[in-house]
């Protein structure tokens, strides 16, 4: 019998539209939870994040088998499909809502987290510096329900073909092993 652990990671890279779209078609991944996290209100509803003014951002928790697909993984396809170079913007999305952040659930993945950025520095994937931050999580609250799926329910949107579309190519191309 195969050994089976759960364990939850905590990403924010923009619209987590996009977010969940990638890392719900993944290997080894078991849930994918559109959310808040980060912020200094509790229970805020999208209408409130929207503004940046409550200090969350957009984001998504991840229950995955690290059997199957490390927290290391995770990151580096984190980082492959959206911009971590760009404080508190994604493509359109602007504000701190829309931040580069991972919000780690303990001191294995904080340190994780901390390697992988200084790899992909040193090694200059990126023209200019990461600006992810690197944050300890805090209470995730779930988005309300006509945000889950969003990007399966939605492909005719033109916000789906012009910003996901091409997240998803990314993904196909890059980390086609890694698909259920």
């Amino acid at each position: 019998m195969e050994d089976s652990r759960e364990e939850v990671a905590i990403l924010a890279g923009g619209c987590f539209w996009c977010t969940e779209a990638v890392f719900q078609r993944l290997k080894g991944v078991h849930a994918v939870t559109s959310g808040f996290t980060g912020g200094k209100i509790k229970n805020p509803a999208y209408r409130e994040i929207i503004t940046g003014r409550t200090g969350h951002a957009e984001a998504i928790e991840i229950r995955f088998d690290p059997g199957v697909i490390t927290f290391e993984e995770l990151l580096l396809i984190f980082f492959s499909t959206h911009d971590p170079t760009t404080l508190n913007r994604q493509q359109y999305d602007v504000g701190t809502q829309y931040r580069s952040a991972i919000f780690y659930t303990s001191e294995p993945q904080k340190e994780t987290a901390l390697k992988v950025i200084e790899q992909l520095e040193n090694e200059n994937v990126f023209k200019d510096k990461i600006v992810t931050e690197v944050t300890e999580a805090s209470v995730f609250y779930r988005a309300e329900d006509e945000h889950k799926d969003y990007y399966n329910n939605n492909r005719q949107q033109q916000y789906c073909q012009a910003i996901i579309d091409p997240k998803i190519k990314k993904l196909d191309t890059y980390f086609s092993k890694k698909l259920k």
